[in-house]
């Protein structure tokens, strides 16, 4: 049996103590965590020793190498499109929110431009949605695609949104279930190693990160949001993928819907040209960002909206995964109505409590293994900032089990708060925009 040239105890002990780990130690880390060389209860101390001491930039960068080369990295440089034009590759990556349905008219209005978009997603978990469950309201389409379809439907189609496989960064899987059940998920450095891992053995030229900061967020400190996404840029820059982050507000649900197949709904009216202004802000910001860092400048990104070359792009991709643009979503069996109890402006909504209504109306999940309900979440028909009156329709709740009505109710009754004129929230979406250092 060969020697290992180092143990656990000695990486442990070395980053306890404040000490800056040598590539090799780290090389070699990853690997024997992935082999089995490292026991979990040793990997739990060393992510603790991480989460107290911290990381370098060149401790991150070589920890996020160390995870892709875990595994399989894709390639894009030879892809074209029919005519034999070559494609450019962008990828857009959020943290997660509520209501975060912006991947959806997001990656065929860059596909409408001639950039390719291969957007690998996942499911969603907790208060967050998932971009697959949303997606798989649509009756017929499907999240699974070999490499082949993947690359079949990026020249032909130039979008893709479909689940990753289970070849990219394989040390993260096992790193994140350690982490989740260790109170170090919270991490800077492995939670932005975790996704630039994945982001980067994806294999696209550039990257554009969504860090979203505020109640529904996974970071509601704007400090160590930033710190998360000044750390990610400066990964992805390091491995020579063109990368900036916008950081975007996520103290209120983003547009008028939080669920799957409302979300879809609300996605489509966007493409249409219409749907809530927030949402077509932040598609249109972080398009114009994409397309710059495939070298597309100058083009009317919002016209793409309103003329259908947009809407034609999404059709194409839905139906190349199988689903039917046009058939009827799925609905909720029951309903009811959250009315303001006063007069004034509404000035919450929050996010996580209507994040959280979502979840317990069946459109998330507990653990990965669970189901949602198509047609279950949050309606909402007024965002922050504006005037109500007693009585007004302030949010219809949606599910296909009554009895989780009651507890949505309360969430949804104590995301409110209506107060006056010098109460008005500050609705800022976009805060920063954050370049490499």
């Amino acid at each position: 049996m060969a020697t290992e040239p180092f143990s656990a105890v000695e990486v442990i002990r070395a980053k306890r103590d404040g000490a800056v780990l040598s590539d090799e130690m780290i090389d070699w880390t990853i690997d024997a965590y992935t082999r089995g060389v490292i026991a979990e209860e040793q990997m739990s101390a060393l992510n603790m020793a991480i989460f107290f001491q911290g990381m370098n930039r060149s401790e991150i960068s070589r920890w996020t190498t160390a995870m892709i080369n875990s595994g399989e990295r894709m390639d894009f440089s030879s892809l074209a499109a029919p005519h034999g034009q070559k494609l450019p590759t962008t990828d857009k990556h959020s943290t997660g929110g509520v209501g975060d349905k912006i991947t959806l008219p997001l990656a065929p209005l860059v596909a409408s431009f001639g950039v390719a978009v291969p957007q690998l997603s996942g499911r969603g978990l907790g208060h967050t949605g998932g971009t697959l469950d949303k997606l798989e309201a649509i009756p017929g389409w499907r999240a699974n695609l070999s490499n082949e379809e993947l690359f079949s439907q990026l020249s032909n189609v130039g979008a893709v949104i479909c689940a990753a496989g289970a070849g990219l960064a394989p040390a993260d899987k096992k790193l994140y279930a350690l982490r989740d059940v260790t109170a170090t998920v919270e991490a800077i450095p492995l939670i932005a190693s975790s996704i630039m891992s994945k982001k980067i053995a994806e294999g696209t030229g550039s990257l554009v990160l969504d860090v979203k900061v505020g109640s529904g967020a996974f970071m509601k400190d704007e400090v160590m949001a930033r710190e998360l996404a000044e750390t990610m840029v400066n990964l992805g820059t390091d491995a020579g993928v063109n990368t900036v982050a916008l950081l975007t507000n996520m103290e209120t649900p983003l547009g008028l819907t939080a669920g799957n197949a409302i979300e879809v709904e609300e996605s489509v009216e966007v493409l249409a040209g219409g749907g809530p202004e927030d949402v077509v802000e932040l598609t249109v910001a972080l398009a114009v960002e994409m397309l710059a860092g495939a070298g597309v400048h100058d083009v009317d990104v919002r016209a793409a909206l309103q003329n259908g070359r947009a809407m034609d792009s999404w059709r194409a991709m839905i139906k190349a995964q199988g689903g039917d643009p046009d058939a009827a979503l799925p609905v909720a069996k029951e309903s009811h109505t959250v009315v303001a109890q006063a007069e004034g402006v509404l000035v919450k909504l929050d996010a996580m409590d209507i994040g959280l209504a979502a979840w317990t109306l069946g459109a998330g999940r507990a653990r990965k293994e669970d189901s949602v309900q198509a047609g279950a979440g949050v309606r909402m028909h007024v965002k922050p900032g504006a005037l109500v009156r007693r009585g007004q329709p302030i949010a219809t709740l949606l599910t296909d089990t009554p009895e989780k009505m009651a507890r949505a109710i309360e969430l949804v009754e104590h995301a409110i708060i209506i107060g006056s004129e010098d109460d008005r929230p500050d609705m800022r979406l976009i805060m920063d925009r954050i370049a490499a250092s």
